[in-house]
């Protein structure tokens, strides 16, 4: 026990070294500025905004339809797909923000 609380320090100093030598570069657009890349991303956030509003209007519709027919089972489908479709749309909205933040940091 007493040789490892003697050695202790020795690591300590160690690790001191070791931590100075490691590089830290700066972030770099791994694809080197490729519109192709930055296209793609923005037809999947539109393509996600896009299905979020098709579910959000389907769900209202199954709504509608398990209210007026003899069908509760689709007004509950209804129901837990709007609150879904909903989620989408919010997870949507935080996502685009955070995706052009990153991609902004990388240049």
């Amino acid at each position: 026990m007493s040789l490892a609380l003697s050695l202790l320090p020795a690591v300590r100093a160690a690790g001191h070294v070791l931590a100075g030598v490691v590089p830290n570069p700066a972030p770099a657009d791994p694809t080197a500025g490729s519109n192709g890349i930055t296209l793609l991303i923005s037809y999947v956030k539109w393509g996600a905004v896009i299905a979020c509003g098709i579910s959000v209007v389907a769900s209202g519709g199954l709504m509608a339809i398990g209210s007026l027919s003899n069908r509760p089972d689709h007004a509950d489908k209804g129901k837990r797909g709007l609150i879904w479709s909903l989620g989408g749309v919010v997870v949507a909205a935080i996502a685009i923000p955070v995706v052009n933040t990153v991609f902004a940091a990388a240049h």
